[in-house]
């Protein structure tokens, strides 16, 4: 990788900043001095230095949000706020995108990954990966609803939606629910219980995979992924 997009990708300024530092002759590449932006260094092996403070270089961040309301799932749009815009500058600079997609008005886990990787493990129909949402309806749910949902159920567009895992959360009212599939048709959910008859009024993603959701985690806020978390992902 090239010494000024290096320093560039880690937040050191712009162009013309990095050139500056560059000329100042605060870049060491293994005790040495480098000048000459187009010096190729390998982040992964060369010790690193900004003014003899030493740098950690990252090739990949994993960030886990609770994603708010009003906020789409998007790296860019001229219109709406997305998901990257909630980002800190030093986490926007590794580019990451959201893996899969949540509507405009669907809260909760969103991962947000620049590796692809990983993004493809989680979103290969061919993969499997689980996706359990909160799902709170203006109806109740009644026996057939639930055999309809579990055994796959037909939308709108004569598509019969895989197998999903349903269980009531609130006995009484029937109406707050976890539904967990494996596919992410657009507005699956909502059509899957539109087919029942039943509007959803609220939908929260819970869980990806083996990863919860940090209830901790404010609206609109998010962290770096734990070794733990991220372990279990790239296992």
């Amino acid at each position: 990788m090239r010494a000024d997009k290096l320093l560039a990708s880690m937040g050191f300024g712009s162009r013309k900043e990095v050139k500056n530092l560059l000329k100042q002759g605060g870049f060491t590449v293994n005790d040495t001095v480098v000048k000459d932006g187009k010096t190729h260094v390998n982040p992964e092996t060369d010790t690193l230095e900004v003014f003899g403070e030493r740098l950690h270089y990252k090739p990949f961040v994993y960030l886990m949000m609770n994603k708010p309301e009003g906020v789409i799932s998007a790296t860019e749009d001229k219109r709406e706020r997305t998901v990257i815009d909630l980002l800190e500058p030093e986490d926007a600079l590794y580019e990451p995108f959201p893996v899969g997609r949540l509507d405009k008005d669907t809260t909760g886990l969103m991962l947000l990954t620049n590796d692809g990787q990983l993004a493809h493990k989680l979103t290969s129909p061919k993969k499997k990966v689980d996706k359990m949402y909160r799902v709170h309806v203006d109806k109740p749910v009644d026996k057939e609803d639930m055999s309809a949902l579990e055994r796959g159920i037909e939308l709108d567009d004569g598509y019969v939606t895989k197998p999903a895992v349903v269980k009531v959360l609130n006995e009484k009212e029937k109406d707050v629910l976890h539904l967990t599939i494996q596919e992410g048709k657009f507005h699956q959910v909502k059509r899957m219980f539109q087919a029942c008859g039943k509007r959803v009024v609220a939908l929260k993603r819970e869980r990806i995979g083996p990863l919860d959701l940090d209830e901790t985690l404010a609206l609109g806020t998010y962290r770096e992924l734990t070794e733990d978390e991220l372990e279990k992902l790239l296992d």
